[in-house]
């Protein structure tokens, strides 16, 4: 590493930024996870509310791009509502 000023700033930043967008990668798919895993209807729909607040939040900081995020939206509310009629029908 070259022994600049700037280098050693961007080295300090770059490692405090990693590890934020580390943090959050595993807050969303933590949040995701709730979702698929969840036993009932009601438990589903729950984490799907908190998952869709963590989506969202991830797109304000930059972390994802909008459009992955409603896919995923997306995709998790498709989940939830196969797995609320599979439910229903039992």
């Amino acid at each position: 590493m070259q022994r600049h000023k700037t280098v050693e700033k961007r080295d300090r930043t770059s490692k405090k930024a990693n590890a934020v967008n580390r943090a959050n990668r595993s807050r969303v798919k933590t949040a995701v996870r709730g979702v698929v895993e969840a036993k009932d209807k009601d438990a589903a729909a729950a984490a799907l509310q908190k998952a869709v607040s963590v989506l969202d939040k991830s797109v304000k900081i930059g972390l994802i791009h909008k459009n992955k995020a409603a896919n995923q939206k997306s995709r998790l509310c498709k989940l939830v509502n196969k797995a609320g009629a599979k439910t229903e029908e039992k």
